[in-house]
Formats: C-alpha cells, structure tokens, sequence
C-alpha cells in the first residue's frame, strides 16, 4: 500500500483574557505526524515547550514542567467502527469527507521516549503498524 506522510506543526499561542468567558490561556506549538493511506489515516501528535518568546520569558521564572509530552495516537476513518461512533464532522485528512476519529493519549505516552529515540525512523513504520492494525490491513 502506498502512504503519504505528512507533518504539521501548530503555532504556539497566548488567548489569555482578563475576563474569564474569552481566557483561553496559553498554548506551545504541537507537531502532528500524519500517515495516510486509503482507508484513512493514523496520527501521533507531541507537545512541545515552544511557547510565544514573551511566555517562554514568563515560564523561566516559574517552576514550569517543560519537555515534549505524547498527546494522542489516534485514526481518521471514512466509516464509523463501533456503534455510537459519531462523525467528527468534514475532515482535512480524509479530503472534507466525513471523519470518524478515535485516539489516545496513554499510548501516545507510551510512543514519547521510543520516538525521541528513534525519530521519524522509528515512528513512520509505528504509524504504519498501528494504521495496518486499525484498518486491518494485512
């Protein structure tokens, strides 16, 4: 099967608001590894502790944790795969089709230190593994 890899990385941000209802806080920018392939497509998504310049000045005086966190290991399906499955809506991934999305953060902690390890050496077949095992692809 042939796949695409592709990559985003989401730009750091400060929403923060003296008024409650529009304090959406900060935010460090966060890279996505995508594999698609037919059937839909697989993601790991890190954290990372790129923060705005002004905040990473800010996080240096504070007792921040910062280093790169696993934040999800999920899939983007054409099709729902369990019952109650509901539709994430029109997807970038899946070309505006309707996606069915499903992820996980545990085992995107799971993937952290192997993929600091290994890199994108390790991770595009792990993707492939884990896209094989989604759609059951033999």
């Amino acid at each position: 099967m042939k796949f695409e890899k592709i990559v985003k990385v989401s730009p750091a941000f400060d929403k923060r608001h003296p008024e409650p209802s529009k304090n959406f806080g900060i935010g460090s920018c966060k890279i996505t590894f995508y594999l698609k392939g037919e059937n839909g497509a697989v993601q790991f998504m890190i954290g990372t502790d790129w923060y705005l310049p002004h905040v990473q000045s800010e996080l240096k005086n504070k007792d921040f944790d910062i280093e790169p966190r696993g934040l999800d290991v999920g899939y983007h399906s054409y099709n729902p795969f369990y019952e109650g499955h509901h539709c994430m809506g029109k997807c970038e991934m899946l070309e505006g089709s309707d996606c069915y999305y499903d992820g996980s953060s545990l085992r995107a902690e799971e993937w952290i230190d192997d993929f600091l390890k290994g890199g994108t050496e390790w991770l595009w077949p792990k993707l492939e593994e884990y896209y094989n095992e989604v759609f059951n692809v033999d």
